[in-house]
C-alpha cells in the first residue's frame, strides 16, 4: 500500500457472550488489521472522558466513583441489576462516547485497507449502522456457556442471564454480512482468510 494510505472500510465483529469474538479478532490482527476493542475501551473512557464521567455521576451519584477516580463497578452493577431503565440510561451515555472514540481511532489508522471494531452490542446499540460490513461470530449455546463459566468463574445460571440480555444469535447472523462458525468443527483461520480476501477485494473497487 502507498504511504499513509487511510483505511477504506469500517468492519464490525460481534457475537454473543462466549462466542469467541476476541479469538477471531486476534487472527485478523495477525494479518495486520488494526482492531478496536470497544468493551475494553469503554471501561477506560468511563474514568478518563470528562463528559462521560460527569454523566455517570449525574445518573448514579458520587458513589459511582471511588477515591482516586476509579469506577465503583460493584455499586454500578448493583444499581443496574434488574433495573432495565437505568441500564438503558447508562448505555445511552457510554455507547455514543465509544462511537466517537472509535471514529477518531479509525481516522488515525494508516497503511491498512480496513479496520475492525469488536463489540458485543454492535447491533443492539445501533452502532452497526456506522460500519460498512458486519461479521457475526457464532458458537453453540452449550459451548458458549462452558467457555464463559471457565473464563469468568460464573455459574450456568449467571451466564444464561447475561445471554438473555443480548440479541439472539440467529438474529445477529441474519443481520450480518459474514458469519464465522467458532464451534470447533470449522477452521477459524480459513474462515477469517476468506473474509479478509473478500474485504480486500471490496477496498480495491471502493
Amino acid at each position: 500500500m502507498s504511504k499513509n494510505k487511510k483505511p477504506k472500510l469500517k468492519v464490525g465483529v460481534t457475537g454473543g457472550i462466549g462466542s469467541g469474538k476476541t479469538t477471531v479478532c486476534e487472527v485478523f490482527e495477525a494479518l495486520g488489521i488494526p482492531v478496536y476493542y470497544a468493551d475494553g475501551r469503554a471501561k477506560q473512557l468511563m474514568v478518563s472522558d470528562p463528559r462521560l464521567v460527569a454523566g455517570i455521576k449525574e445518573l448514579f451519584g458520587p458513589e459511582a466513583y471511588l477515591p482516586g477516580g476509579t469506577l465503583n463497578r460493584p455499586f454500578i452493577a448493583g444499581e443496574v441489576f434488574n433495573n432495565g431503565a437505568k441500564l438503558q440510561q447508562l448505555n445511552r451515555l457510554v455507547h455514543p462516547a465509544v462511537a466517537e472514540d472509535a471514529d477518531r481511532w479509525h481516522q488515525a489508522q494508516e497503511n491498512t485497507p480496513y479496520t475492525i471494531k469488536e463489540a458485543a452490542l454492535l447491533f443492539e446499540s445501533g452502532n452497526s449502522q456506522h460500519l460498512n460490513k458486519m461479521i457475526t461470530v457464532f458458537a453453540p449455546v452449550e459451548l458458549r456457556i462452558q467457555r464463559v463459566m471457565e473464563r469468568d468463574g460464573a455459574t450456568k445460571k449467571e451466564v444464561l442471564a447475561r445471554m438473555h440480555k443480548q440479541m439472539p444469535e440467529e438474529e445477529k447472523m441474519r443481520l450480518a454480512d459474514y458469519v464465522i462458525y467458532n464451534d470447533g468443527q470449522h477452521s477459524l483461520i480459513s474462515q477469517v482468510l476468506e473474509i479478509h480476501h473478500a474485504l480486500l477485494a471490496l477496498t480495491e473497487t471502493a
